[in-house]
């Protein structure tokens, strides 16, 4: 038992994609982050522009 957990602790297969979901999570998270950020403000501009048209007359 003993030479086993040596040998699985020595074992490094694997631990690439450990690293890269990490990294893939991390950047998914970054995403999420920015897009709530400017989502309030790209609604709020969407509705300007939508308040902007409706008022110009088209006659």
């Amino acid at each position: 038992m003993t030479k086993f957990l040596k040998n699985f602790r020595k074992d490094e297969a694997g631990a690439v994609t450990v690293d890269w979901v990490v990294l893939t999570a991390a950047v998914v998270g970054l995403a999420v982050a920015a897009y709530s950020s400017i989502e309030t403000g790209a609604t709020a501009l969407t509705a300007d522009t939508d308040t902007f048209l409706q008022a110009q007359d088209p006659n």
